[in-house]
Parts: C-alpha cells; sequence; structure tokens
C-alpha cells in the first residue's frame, strides 16, 4: 500500500461513524466534512493574488471585484454543505447473490422536503453510483463484491457532493450495521442431477436423454449434434431434435451420497442442482448433515431456504 493511500485509510478511520450504526442514520454538521477541490485551490490563490494587486495598486474596481467573487465562494461552500445536511439514510439492503457474483445494494435516502438536493454521489470501495432527491426521497444502486459465501458485513457507506459550484467537496460516511446473504457458487460442469424418488415418474426434456420428443426450428447455442439433418434438407431450414427421459417426481438432494468429494465442492455441487431442479420445475429434498430435511418442495422461497442451509454450512474443520 502507498503513503498516501494508507495515509488516507487512517485519516478515514477517524471519521465518524467509528462503529457499524443502526439505520435510519441522520447526516448532521458533527459527521459532514468538507475540503477543497483542485478547482477551488486554483480559485483561491487567484483571488488571493488579484487581491495583493488590488490593494497594491490602489484599484478599488478590482478589489469589489474580488470580495464580490470571494463572497460567492463562501456562498458556495455554505451550500455544498447543506447538500448533505439533513439527508437520512432510512434503509441498506442487498439481494442475495452466488459468491463472485457483485450484489445489487440498495440504498434508500430520505430528507426534509423544501431544498434540491442533486448530483450526490454514493460509493462503496471501488463502486460508486449517482444520487439525486426527488419529492424528498431517492434511492440509488451499488455493486458490492462478494468473494465467499455466507455473511457479508458491508463497509462504510460514503455519501458526497461537490454542488454548486465545483469548489469544495463535503462528503460523509454511514456504515449500517447489517449483513448480507451470499449463496455458494455453484458448481460449473459435473454430473447431471439425479434420478427421482417420486411414484409418478414422468417424461421431462433432457439434453441428455436418449428418447426422441419433437423437432423444433434451430435455435442460437444448440449443439450441433441435435441438428436434424435430412429433416432440415426437406424444409431447407435447420431443424433440432428435442430429447427426454423419465424423471421422478421427488428429488432428494442428499450430502451423504456425494462420497468423498471435498467439503466446497460438496456444497457448490449441491447449490447447481439447487438451481437446475428449480429451472426444470421439479420437487426437490435438500438433505444435509445434522440438519432436518429441506422439503420436498418448489419454488422461489424453497430454493432460498436450500441455498441459504447451504451458505451456512460450517467450513471443514
Amino acid at each position: 500500500m502507498s503513503m498516501s493511500a494508507g495515509l488516507r485509510r487512517r485519516m478515514e478511520g477517524w471519521a465518524r461513524p467509528r462503529r457499524p450504526e443502526t439505520l435510519p442514520a441522520r447526516l448532521d454538521r458533527r459527521r459532514i466534512y468538507i475540503l477543497p477541490t483542485g478547482f477551488g485551490a486554483f480559485v483561491a490563490a487567484l483571488l488571493l493574488t488579484m487581491a495583493v494587486g488590488a490593494l497594491n495598486y490602489n484599484n478599488n474596481p478590482a478589489l469589489l471585484l474580488c470580495l464580490l467573487l470571494v463572497g460567492a465562494s463562501l456562498a458556495s461552500l455554505l451550500w455544498t454543505q447543506l447538500q448533505l445536511s439533513g439527508l437520512e439514510v432510512r434503509a441498506v439492503h442487498g439481494e442475495p447473490v452466488a459468491a463472485g457474483v457483485p450484489m445489487p445494494l440498495h440504498v434508500h435516502v430520505e430528507a426534509a422536503p423544501g431544498r434540491e438536493r442533486r448530483g450526490l454521489r454514493v460509493s462503496i470501495d471501488d463502486s460508486e453510483a449517482p444520487l439525486s432527491l426527488h419529492d424528498a426521497g431517492g434511492e440509488t444502486t451499488l455493486a458490492l463484491p462478494t468473494v465467499r459465501r455466507g455473511w457479508l458485513s458491508p463497509p462504510r457507506l460514503r455519501i458526497s457532493t461537490s454542488r454548486p459550484l465545483g469548489m469544495a467537496r463535503a462528503w460523509s460516511w454511514v456504515w449500517p450495521q447489517t449483513r448480507f446473504l451470499v449463496y455458494p457458487a455453484p458448481e460449473t460442469g459435473g454430473p447431471p442431477l439425479p434420478e427421482g424418488g417420486g411414484d409418478a415418474a414422468q417424461a421431462r426434456l433432457n439434453p441428455s436423454g436418449e428418447d426422441l420428443h419433437h423437432l423444433r426450428d434451430w435455435r442460437a447455442g444448440d449443439a450441433p449434434r441435435t441438428i436434424a439433418w435430412k429433416a432440415s434438407a426437406r424444409r431447407d431450414a435447420l431443424i433440432v431434435r428435442e430429447f427426454e427421459r423419465p424423471q421422478g417426481d421427488d428429488l432428494t438432494l442428499d450430502w451423504h451420497r456425494l462420497g468423498a468429494l471435498d467439503h466446497e465442492w460438496k456444497i457448490r455441487r449441491l447449490a447447481r442442482w439447487v438451481d437446475e431442479a428449480e429451472r426444470n420445475a421439479l420437487r426437490y429434498r435438500l438433505q444435509l448433515p445434522a440438519q432436518p430435511a429441506i422439503g420436498p418442495d418448489r419454488g422461489a422461497a424453497h430454493r432460498h431456504a436450500c441455498l441459504r442451509a447451504l451458505a451456512l454450512l460450517p467450513e471443514a474443520g
């Protein structure tokens, strides 16, 4: 880490808040910081030079113009600070995603009506998004990086602005005391779903099946081996074969049947099977060690329950 980056992180560590806080969080003057931008420093140097020249040559019109510009600059500093003063971060929530996929983080902000607040910026680590308040409320979405499955505690949010003239930048920090769930990353490739255990087996479309179900028009992404060349020649257009195989009503996705597979790879394989079962509209049951079975069922709520249980499994000892 460079010296400047280290110094910046140390200064940020002194800023309020210094620990996670419950929402809603209100921004007041004690937690709003303001410093001149590069443009603001240039204008300050220019006005200082102008004032010295006006005093040296006893040029009253130049001195009056300098004082007017100084007054406008000071007013812009006050207005920059007022852009953040009174803001209230009401809620921060994230949608569960697989590990390695950026999580959409929704930040909802409110303020008392009567003051236009536009051109705000909300950032977290390297992700930044604009925020403008309409009818005293606004929402923006950030991309929060994810690495590992399980609970994710977000770092501090930075809300900043340089309006109206860009001469100074005001900022404040919000550190929400909340956690977001990160699903395990599904396995890429691997074996197909296990056979269903229900009594009422029925045929379902499956690329690895052996029984021909029907013919359809070719679509981008279809494997060349599925093209029916004779039928395509007769119709002068590419025709693709759809296959099927019998599949039981209820699948059992059992941890103990995965043998000596690595602990994390078992979790990733079961996560992939849960997603595949949902895509195929199958009922499935998830059996994990030292836990009651989840299901059988299907749907968004059942998928979330299964992936949540997989995400919160303890790491291998």
